[in-house]
């Protein structure tokens, strides 16, 4: 007997087995955590990138 469908939403079918291809699940508390740490990250970077441009800004300032 032969199959109709290859894939049932991430399950597919390789030599009459079903082969799970789906993407490991993420809980929303995980998921949540991810963007938090992102954020934070994020937030960083733009505090060294100020702290740079302000350093430049000092240094071409002094020079005239």
């Amino acid at each position: 007997m032969k199959m109709k469908y290859k894939s049932m939403g991430g399950l597919d079918v390789k030599n009459g087995r079903l082969v799970n291809d789906r993407e490991p699940g993420v809980s929303g508390i995980e998921r949540a955590a991810r963007i938090k740490k992102s954020m934070c990250r994020a937030r960083r970077v733009d505090e060294i990138a100020d702290g740079i441009e302000l350093a430049e800004g000092r240094k071409n300032f002094y020079r005239l």
